[in-house]
């Protein structure tokens, strides 16, 4: 009963189970046959979208090749319109290009004609000119035949008389030209001149190389003699000045050419002097404060002489150079006494004349600057004061002034050419310069020589001071009109060859005389 019941347990289990297991197939081919159905759906759906978009994209692609194909063709167009236009431009050109070609070739071939004319003309003005020349020379040989000269001859003459009449006709005109223009600028040069010198008045001092110094007693000039002369020597030692101790009472005589070294030895030796202390050690300390003092001095003198023309802004150098000029002497003149003068003369003249005063009386103070170092640097003192200006600041028209008022260059400006008109009056008024004998011989009888070496010149005088030259011509020789010309180029050789202070009247005389005796 047990293994029956047992028996359909396990039959009833297996059933169950084979069951189960034919419930659990069937629904999983049921499952499955809805999964393939799904699956297929989707793959049609995915087959007919796909197949969507491909004709899309198809469509898409055709669409764009049209555009492309419609973009190539207005592309196209357009060229094809600049070609167009091009051709149509370059037509034109080759229509202008063949119109002018036909011009060109039409103006060659008038060339032509007119060349053939020319040639034409020329070969008969070519007969036409040998016929002239036949006819020339057989007129020149029958002239020459008749004068009885040959053509060079006749040639030379017909020259010679053109050239004398070329230089009568140039010396009258020079003269009355030069009468005219000096009688209207003498004119005007004598008031400037005579206003100028009116409204200056200046001491006419004339210096010396000797300094007398006063002593208070004279046994002080055994003291400053010392022992052995050990003072006198150390003094002029130290100051490169003689001391001159003779019996003039009360007084010592100091001699030197350097007038910076006399001053310096006069104040070394008044202070001296006043010290009563005299011995070597002494004299030294002396003489070294005095060049000190004397540096002081010369700066002060540039200065005041800047101050005194109102000339501002002048560089300190050029304020030193022009205090060094207080002891420097042309002739006896002292050259910043000179320039103050120059100075004062030139803005007199450039009043008078309506130009600025301040640049000409600059130019006159600074116009002798070079002279304070013309010992030390070669050339003339004009043309060293002329870079010196420049080097220290001073305008072209400044240095220009300087460098002129010898005539060593070109002057640029008017207040410039004023510089040697008024230094040459500053120089050449009486009392101002004094010149020793020999100078003064020696350029009367370079004067005379000068001239007597011209031809056709019979005497020569120098007369009132050097300041006028006569020469006596020989009549035969020299004409009226030869005159003229003697004395222009005497007057050059004069200013090239000589230094003369002021100007030099050159007079040429000309006479004939006829003597006969009657019996």
């Amino acid at each position: 009963m047990d293994s029956e019941l047992l028996a359909i347990i396990l039959l009833t289990l297996l059933l169950g189970g084979f069951g189960g297991a034919l419930c659990l197939w069937i629904w999983t081919r049921a499952k499955l046959g809805g999964f393939q159905k799904i699956s297929s759906d989707i793959l049609k759906r995915a087959e007919s979208e796909a197949d969507t978009l491909k004709k899309a994209q198809e469509l898409s692609f055709k669409q764009q090749q049209l555009e492309q194909q419609r973009e190539i063709d207005q592309l196209w167009q357009n060229e094809k319109r600049k070609i167009n236009r091009e051709e149509e431009r370059f037509k034109v050109r080759e229509d202008k290009l063949e119109a002018r070609m036909n011009l060109v070739e039409k103006k060659l071939s008038d060339i032509e004609k007119r060349e053939a004319v020319l040639a034409g003309r020329k070969a008969q003005l070519d007969e036409e000119k040998s016929a002239i020349q036949e006819i020339h020379a057989r007129l020149i040989t029958e002239l020459e035949t008749l004068s009885g000269l040959s053509s060079a001859e006749a040639k030379e003459l017909l020259i010679n008389k053109v050239t004398q009449e070329v230089k009568n006709e140039t010396a009258n005109m020079l003269r009355r030209i030069r009468k005219e223009a000096e009688e209207q600028a003498e004119q005007e040069a004598c008031r400037i001149i005579a206003t100028a010198i009116g409204r200056l008045a200046v001491p006419c001092i004339s210096e010396a190389t000797v300094v007398t110094v006063a002593l208070p007693s004279e046994e002080m000039k055994g003291r400053i003699i010392g022992r052995e002369g050990r003072n006198i020597r150390t003094l002029e030692h130290a100051t490169g000045i003689n001391f001159i101790i003779d019996d003039t009472p009360g007084a010592v005589v100091l001699s030197g050419f350097d007038p910076i070294r006399l001053h310096v030895a006069k104040i070394a030796l008044t202070e001296l002097l006043q010290d009563g202390r005299i011995h070597p050690t002494r004299i030294e300390e002396a003489v070294d404060k005095a060049k000190l003092l004397m540096q002081k001095l010369i700066k002060q003198y540039g200065e005041d002489a800047a101050l005194r023309i109102g000339a501002m802004n002048i560089h300190p150098e050029l304020l030193q150079l022009l205090g060094r000029l207080k002891f420097r002497y042309s002739y006896g003149q002292n050259v910043l006494d000179h320039s103050l003068e120059v100075s004062y003369l030139m803005g007199l003249m450039a009043a008078e004349l309506g130009l600025d005063v301040q640049l000409a009386k600059r130019i006159g103070l600074l116009h002798d600057v070079g002279k304070a170092v013309s010992h030390e640097i070669e050339g003339s003192h004009a043309l060293i004061g002329h870079d010196f200006a420049l080097r220290f600041g001073e305008t072209k028209e400044v240095a220009n002034g300087i460098g002129c008022h010898h005539f060593e260059m070109e002057a640029t400006t008017v207040e410039a050419s004023l510089c040697s008109a008024a230094d040459a009056l500053s120089a050449s008024r009486q009392g101002a310069r004094s010149e020793p004998v020999e100078e003064y011989i020696k350029r009367l009888k370079n004067l005379e020589d000068m001239a007597l070496e011209f031809d056709g010149v019979d005497r020569a005088y120098a007369m009132q001071a050097g300041r006028e030259v006569r020469v006596v011509v020989q009549p035969d020789q020299i004409d009226d009109s030869g005159t003229d010309n003697l004395a222009r180029e005497l007057t050059k050789r004069i200013e090239q060859e000589l230094n003369y202070p002021g100007k030099i009247k050159v007079t040429v005389i000309r006479e004939k005389r006829a003597v006969e005796y009657a019996v």
